[in-house]
């Protein structure tokens, strides 16, 4: 039996908290988040050169625990889940049986057979009701965690000197993609080293209710070194510089992993059977010998800013389309991820434009991403 979606906007724990700041708060799948504080410019400038603070409570936790709750979700994602070390995450995909992407998702290993499933908000119910759906027959079980955690991201060069002054866990230890289970400003809490920005960071489940605590202290702590509140606005120019893909842009359900550019994330090798595996296998076999359009970034010889949709056009052709658009604060021009035909793929190609409103505006092909932290 089909639900009318609740028209009114959920709130994070930190709602009133991001209004006390002045956020201008929107509409994102659902709930209401700030897109900015002050100037997103600003913010996105404050990610990259000392550190900025983000509530993402919207994301949608779910827990798959029991005895085969690996064979679960190898059978339900494209990954193999089951080299995922305990306090390691992974970076997956959950696709349909013809290959179209679902979402894209971190899957955290918490225990023996405890794993945290990390989907967007967008997407949140639908991998729900997929990873249900594909449980039956598996000794393991699904929960629906999303109002057990909100999310707090603190990111940026500065991030690693202002957790440690809250927290007592061996950040130094912690690597890229792993997360631990530690406390923060007195809190538990699990703490990863992951990120969307680009940049050196921390994401942080806590349970809401010590939600603005760890808020409260991590801006305290990072008020020496200029670490600002960040909103939506800047979290998608520094994803976009990083070519970090979004899903409804970059990703769909029209789109398999190796439409997409990232086949690798896709693992045949595994043992059993996995949902959408004949599709990839058919997929990838299709890629390799009739490449299809790929992902590329395009740079601006102009002002003017691409956005989604628009065509990208060569020898007065459409070439491929626009999947995000922005200026670049950190490159100092409009910027752009694009499909387009492997025949234009190349960097430094010559002739790549973008349609904008019927002006053909010159663009150079180049490699993702735009940006990449110094180590």
């Amino acid at each position: 039996m089909s639900t009318t979606p609740d028209p009114t906007p959920r709130h994070t724990a930190l709602d009133a908290l991001h209004r006390s700041l002045g956020a201008t708060m929107t509409d994102f799948a659902g709930w209401d988040m700030p897109l900015r504080y002050a100037s997103e410019r600003d913010e996105h400038n404050a990610v990259r050169t000392r550190a900025g603070l983000f509530d993402l409570s919207h994301m949608g936790e779910i827990t798959i625990t029991g005895a085969q709750a690996v064979d679960l979700l190898n059978h339900a994602l494209v990954g193999n889940i089951g080299t995922v070390g305990a306090g390691r995450a992974r970076y997956t995909m959950i696709c349909r049986e013809d290959g179209g992407i679902l979402d894209d998702l971190i899957v955290y290993r918490l225990a023996e057979s405890e794993y945290l499933v990390v989907a967007n908000a967008g997407n949140a119910q639908t991998v729900l009701d997929a990873l249900v759906e594909r449980s039956s027959g598996f000794d393991a079980e699904v929960r629906d965690d999303r109002d057990a955690y909100a999310l707090i991201a603190v990111q940026g060069p500065e991030s690693p000197g202002i957790l440690k002054s809250v927290t007592d866990a061996d950040l130094d230890g912690l690597k890229y993609y792993a997360g631990l289970p530690g406390t923060v400003a007195g809190v538990p809490a699990l703490i990863a080293r992951t990120g969307y920005t680009g940049e050196d960071g921390f994401e942080l489940f806590v349970a809401p209710s010590d939600a603005e605590k760890v808020w409260q202290a991590l801006t305290e702590a990072g008020a020496p070194v200029g670490l600002v509140p960040c909103g939506l606005s800047c979290r998608d120019t520094l994803r976009l510089e990083a070519g970090m893909p979004l899903y409804g842009h970059e990703l769909t359900t029209a789109l398999t992993p190796f439409d997409a550019g990232l086949g690798r994330v896709v693992k045949f090798e595994k043992e059993g059977d996995f949902v959408g595996r004949t599709a990839l296998e058919a997929a990838a076999e299709r890629a390799s010998s009739n490449p299809p359009r790929k992902l590329v970034g395009l740079i601006a010889e102009g002002r003017r800013v691409p956005r989604a949709g628009y065509p990208v056009v060569a020898e007065g052709r459409v070439i491929g389309e626009v999947t995000s658009g922005a200026p670049s604060p950190t490159i100092g021009k409009p910027i752009a991820m694009a499909y387009v035909d492997a025949a234009h793929a190349e960097p430094g190609t010559s002739g790549v434009g973008v349609d904008i409103r019927g002006t053909h505006e010159p663009y150079e092909v180049v490699a993702l991403p735009f940006y990449k932290r110094q180590k």
